[in-house]
């Protein structure tokens, strides 16, 4: 099977929003009028993202949620996508379901493969997004104001437990490790909570590398601080059993993986996000407040400031 048999099979498909898509040298994308562009780029390395045996269904799932996840970041809505892999060899049967999980997940959102590029090497994927946002009304991270509630969706720290569990840093029992597993390989873009956020939120990220470190970014770009109540945050009940143990408290703060949204909302706004909550049936949770100042501070249950050591991930740490 030659590279272009390869991409034929496994990644063409109509592009009727693009004016041209896959098979020529660039896509040819129409802007809708009164929208700009939103692009976003994520790589999955094998041995660094996901584990050189992973199912690729789901692999294909995650390549392309975690971009969608930098879409709702934006409160934009995904169109087009392009997808560069290299390959160890054209593998017939892991092409087919990578393919499938990658496009029942561009469906599910309406995106389209435009585009892309093919070559053999060690198993790499590069996925870029792109997704259109009225101009004044794009989310960014650093609108966030002093006295500006903080928000998280979902819950936080399954995929980093799971992960410990796959790394041989923790044991999880059958049960448990199910339910955590498919939050790290199956992950759930927000879009429409972003959707939903866009002139309420005044900053928004995803989590992807942990709560702390995302969070962080939003603090520096809006150059405030803040103060989060460690008994708020949302986790689940898998996780509530093991929060006496540092791992769990590393999981939630600083564990990553988990595509949710921060965001800040004025505190007369709360009314709103909770109807977004009931509409979406997401949970969304307060969990800390904007301050003066730079930083974060952690508070446990008494009010008192936790000793928190890692942030979140980092490569080249």
């Amino acid at each position: 099977m030659t590279e272009f048999d390869l991409i034929r099979r496994h990644f063409t498909r109509p592009t009727p929003s693009a004016v041209l898509g896959v098979g020529d040298d660039a896509a040819l994308l129409q802007v809708s009028e009164g929208n700009v562009l939103a692009v976003s780029s994520d790589m999955l390395v094998s041995g660094t993202h996901f584990f050189a045996d992973a199912d690729p269904f789901l692999l294909g799932h995650k390549a392309l949620a975690v971009n969608l996840s930098d879409m709702a970041a934006m409160g934009a809505v995904p169109r087009w996508a392009t997808l560069a892999i290299a390959l160890p060899d054209a593998d017939e049967a892991w092409l087919g379901k990578f393919s499938a999980g990658f496009f029942s997940l561009a469906q599910q959102q309406g995106v389209e493969l435009v585009g892309g590029d093919t070559t053999r090497g060690p198993l790499n994927l590069c996925v870029t997004i792109i997704g259109e946002v009225p101009a004044q009304q794009a989310l960014r991270r650093s609108g966030a104001q002093i006295g500006d509630d903080i928000w998280v969706s979902g819950t936080l720290g399954d995929a980093a437990l799971a992960l410990a569990h796959l790394q041989n840093r923790f044991v999880l029992n059958e049960a448990e490790f199910a339910l955590c597993v498919m939050v790290l390989h199956q992950p759930q873009p927000r879009v429409a909570l972003g959707l939903a956020l866009r002139g309420i939120a005044t900053s928004t990220i995803d989590i992807s590398d942990g709560l702390l470190a995302d969070l962080g970014h939003i603090l520096d770009a809006s150059q405030v601080g803040a103060q989060l109540d460690f008994a708020a945050l949302p986790i689940s009940s898998t996780l509530l059993g093991y929060m006496q143990q540092p791992l769990g408290r590393q999981c939630v703060l600083a564990g990553g993986d988990d595509y949710e949204l921060c965001f800040t909302v004025p505190a007369t706004r709360h009314a709103e996000v909770s109807h977004i909550a009931a509409q979406l049936d997401l949970p969304l949770t307060r969990v800390g407040k904007v301050v003066a100042g730079r930083g974060c501070i952690v508070h446990d249950a008494a009010g008192n400031p936790l000793n928190v050591e890692a942030c979140g991930y980092d490569h080249f740490r």
